[in-house]
C-alpha cells in the first residue's frame, strides 16, 4: 500500500545529506511544503548548493533539539508536517570523548520529540536515519536486518538504542515509524573533515592527505541523492515499524576511493597522499545486505561510484576559494 504526504519537515535539514533530501523531495511534482530545521543558522552556499532557495515552497528554521525542544515544537506544530524525517544526530568517530553528548542527541531528545509530537492531530510518520554501524564490522559478509547488533563505539550503541526506542513505540502503541540503515553516504556540500571532500580537497590543492591505516578498510558508499530516494520509497511503500537497510553490493577500500579521486582530479595519488596510523578503534569493513529493500520497495542505487566521485572532484574544484577558508578538522558541539 502507497501512502501520500505532501508536507515534510527534516531535522538535521543542513547537514549534507538533509539537504539533498530535501532537494529531492522539493523535486516532486506533489510535495506542498518542505521546512529544514538545523542547529546552525544556514550554511553558505558551498555546503547549502542553495537549496530551496526562491522555492516558496521551502523554510529554513534554526533550533537546537537538545537545549531548544521549545523553540522547535513551536516550529513544528506552526508547521503542521504530516512526515518527519530525522537526520539530527551527533555522529563522527569522537564519540569515545564526551560520549554523554551522543546519548543527549540521539537518544534523550529522539525521545522527547517523539513523545511530544506522537499525539499532534497534523503528525502521520516519523522516518528515522539509523546507522550501519550498529552492526559492527561485517567480517563474515554483508549484513542484514536481522544480524546480531554488535555496536563498538559509544555512538553507534546511542544509534541503536534510539532505534530500539522507536521499535518499542512501533510495536507497542502504535507509533508509525520506519528506520533506514544506510551505507556510508557522501555527496556534493560535504564537511571538509569527511573523507570524499577532504581528499578531493587535498589533490586539487597538492595538499597532504593523511591515509590512515593505509587505507585498508572497507566500507560501502552510497550517494547521497540515492539515500535520498530510498529514504523517501520507505516513506511511501515501507511496512511501518520496519527497518530497511539501504547500500551498494560491495565494499571498497578507502585507498581505492583517495585513488579514484587522483584519477577525477587528473593527479597522481603518491603527489599528496602520505601514511598515517590507522584508529585503534576503527572497524574493518562496513557492508550491508540489501535485499530487503530491494526485494519488497524495489529500491537500488543508480549512482555508480566513479559518477558520484566525478562530481565530489567537480563540486571541490568549483568551490575550491571557500573550501580554503573552511576548517578541515571535527569539532565536536552539543
Amino acid at each position: 500500500m502507497t501512502r501520500t504526504y505532501t508536507r515534510f519537515a527534516v531535522l538535521g535539514g543542513d547537514g549534507v545529506f538533509g539537504i539533498h533530501m530535501v532537494k529531492f523531495l522539493l523535486g516532486l511534482p506533489g510535495t506542498e511544503r518542505v521546512v529544514s530545521i538545523g542547529r546552525n543558522q544556514r550554511k553558505p552556499s558551498v555546503y547549502s548548493l542553495d537549496v530551496g532557495a526562491g522555492d516558496e515552497r521551502f523554510a529554513y528554521y534554526q533550533a537546537h533539539m537538545v537545549h531548544e525542544h521549545d523553540i522547535l515544537m513551536r516550529l513544528i506544530d506552526s508547521e503542521r508536517p504530516e512526515c518527519v524525517i530525522n537526520f539530527a544526530a551527533l555522529a563522527y568517530a569522537t564519540s569515545w570523548t564526551d560520549s554523554y553528548r551522543y546519548y543527549d542527541t540521539n537518544v534523550v531528545s529522539l525521545a522527547r520529540i517523539t513523545e511530544a509530537i506522537r499525539d499532534r492531530d497534523y503528525f502521520r510518520h516519523w522516518m528515522q536515519i539509523g546507522s550501519s554501524e550498529v552492526y559492527g564490522p561485517a567480517i563474515d559478509g554483508p549484513c542484514a536486518e536481522g544480524s546480531m547488533p554488535n555496536p563498538t563505539s559509544p555512538y553507534a550503541v546511542s544509534k541503536l538504542a534510539g532505534d530500539l526506542h522507536l521499535k518499542t513505540y512501533a510495536d507497542s502503541i502504535g507509533f508509525p515509524m520506519n528506520v533506514i540503515r544506510p551505507s556510508n553516504a557522501y555527496g556534493p556540500g560535504q564537511q571538509l573533515y569527511r573523507l570524499m571532500p577532504r581528499a578531493a580537497f587535498c589533490a586539487l590543492t597538492g595538499r597532504p592527505f593523511p591515509l590512515e591505516g593505509g587505507g585498508v578498510a572497507e566500507k560501502s558508499f552510497m550517494h547521497a541523492t540515492d539515500m535520498a530516494s530510498a529514504v523517501h520509497r520507505i516513506i511511501v511503500s515501507g511496512a511501518q515499524g520496519e527497518v530497511y537497510n539501504a547500500g551498494p553490493d560491495s565494499a571498497v577500500s578507502i585507498r581505492q576511493i583517495v585513488e579514484l579521486i587522483a584519477i577525477a582530479a587528473g593527479v597522481d595519488p603518491t603527489t599528496f597522499v602520505t601514511m598515517a596510523p590507522g584508529r585503534a578503534t576503527e572497524d574493518s569493513r562496513y557492508w550491508l545486505d540489501s535485499t530487503k529493500i530491494e526485494r519488497e520497495l524495489g529500491w537500488r542505487p543508480t549512482i555508480s561510484l566513479e559518477e558520484g566521485v566525478t562530481e565530489m572532484v567537480e563540486w571541490a574544484r568549483r568551490y575550491l576559494p571557500e573550501l580554503e577558508r573552511m576548517p578541515q578538522q571535527f569539532a565536536l558541539r552539543s
